[in-house]
């Protein structure tokens, strides 16, 4: 009898070949959007706005997203998910290419803008291959391994972009231009439509609605916890950190082109451990969660995030900075892999889950959306304090769904249901 292709000998479940391939690619898209995070706040005030217009600019990007997000799920359902990932990274490399060359302000804002399309439909298409391709006992684990190769691009990007910055803002654009071209050369190559296809003469997938997800207590809770961390860690952060870097922590005494090249510096060196505490706390939790459950990492994700970014707006120097950088890093390293697990689990492999994918990725755009242009309004307003304490906030408050949530993980599932029903007048949080 000949082993099963997608088991280890030992009869563990490994990683699909597939999924490797979109690991590879997510390598080099982190590492080129890395690139462009340090620098993209500067970028924008070079054209004479303040921090609330530059984190539009951030801001924007996530609108595309959102607004493309459900004719992007369409599209993967009428073309497939590999024609759909290959468009969407030429999208995003053509848009970063012309943001390179934005002569004002407008420019850049619909050029990084119209980005977000392409994003969207690379994004759900990935998402939408590893919950229809990863083996259930390993989903966390897949979860983990495609997280950490754009945290392990994370980590080297925001450095590279800060040196970058010194040889002029428009530099890292390109060069991140060039690699969403390599990405999508190595996904044209290597992913093959065909291995993607369903088995011929094989049952079309039920589809999961945003309405049939809405009745489950986990996936309400994702929602919840998807909306706070694009708020924090996806809007936020890639927007008033480098703001905060170059306001607060660079010395302000330094003649403009020294302090220029420090604040990308110092900017890339917070962005960069936060991608290196995430790499560790998603190396940990996408192996443990697949034994011990989704919600302690989902929780105690929420949790470290939150008081972190609480403590990063009373940052004074260099060394808190990265101090509270890379324990927020871990925190969200602790909840992203768990997370995606645990949504995994509620559309399952027997569904199509486009539709409820969809949503939980627009939950994540809308935070990224909301949150830098709130922070940015508090820090013109009143401080970086009170911008990085309401983001906080935000986070911890996603934790109160999950405490209610069920849990997702197949053996931890069972278990509960066999320790016998809800207690005497508590509800079921199914």
């Amino acid at each position: 009898m000949s082993a099963d292709p997608l088991t280890t000998p030992t009869g563990a479940a490994r990683i699909p070949r597939e999924i490797w391939v979109l690991i590879a690619a997510a390598f080099v898209i982190a590492l080129g959007f890395g690139l462009i995070t340090p620098v993209l706040p500067g970028f924008a005030q070079s054209f004479g706005v303040g921090a609330t217009a530059s984190s539009v600019v951030v801001s924007a990007f996530a609108f595309f997203r959102l607004v493309f997000a459900p004719a992007g799920g369409r599209l993967i359902g009428r073309l497939g998910e590999r024609p759909i990932y290959l468009a969407g990274l030429v999208i995003v490399a053509v848009s970063t290419g012309a943001t390179a060359f934005a002569g004002s302000y407008w420019q850049l804002l619909v050029f990084r803008g119209l980005g977000g399309i392409g994003s969207v439909m690379f994004t759900v298409s990935a998402v939408a291959l590893i919950v229809r391709l990863a083996p259930p006992s390993i989903r966390a684990r897949v979860s983990s391994a495609y997280a950490s190769a754009f945290l392990i691009g994370g980590v080297g990007g925001p450095v590279v972009g800060g040196l970058l910055g010194g040889l002029g803002l428009r530099v890292p654009f390109l060069v991140y231009a060039a690699a969403l071209l390599l990405a999508a050369g190595i996904v044209f190559v290597f992913l093959k439509d065909t291995a993607l296809r369903p088995a011929e003469g094989a049952p079309v997938l039920p589809v999961m609605g945003v309405r049939d997800g809405w009745r489950d207590s986990a996936y309400r809770a994702s929602v919840v916890s998807a909306f706070a961390n694009g708020w924090a860690n996806f809007g936020v952060r890639n927007a008033i950190l480098p703001l905060f870097a170059a306001a607060v922590i660079v010395d302000q005494s330094l003649d403009p082109a020294t302090r220029e090249t420090h604040q990308s510096l110092v900017a890339g060196t917070a962005l960069a451990v936060f991608a290196a505490g995430n790499a560790v706390g998603l190396t940990v939790a996408g192996r443990t969660s697949d034994r011990i459950g989704r919600k302690p990492f989902i929780i105690g994700g929420l949790l470290v995030s939150g008081v972190a970014t609480l403590g990063t707006g009373l940052a004074t120097n260099l060394p808190l900075l990265v101090a509270f950088s890379v324990v927020a890093g871990l925190g969200a390293g602790a909840l992203n892999p768990a997370q995606q697990a645990s949504l995994a689990d509620v559309v399952g492999r027997d569904r199509n889950g486009g539709p409820a994918l969809a949503a939980f990725q627009m939950a994540s755009d809308t935070g990224a959306i909301i949150g830098p242009i709130l922070a940015g309004t508090l820090v013109d307003h009143g401080s970086f304090g009170l911008a990085f304490g309401v983001t906080g906030v935000i986070t911890l408050l996603a934790v109160m769904p999950w405490v209610r949530a069920r849990e997702t993980h197949p053996v931890r599932a069972v278990a509960a249901a066999a320790a016998g029903p809800a207690e005497p007048g508590r509800p079921d949080t199914r």
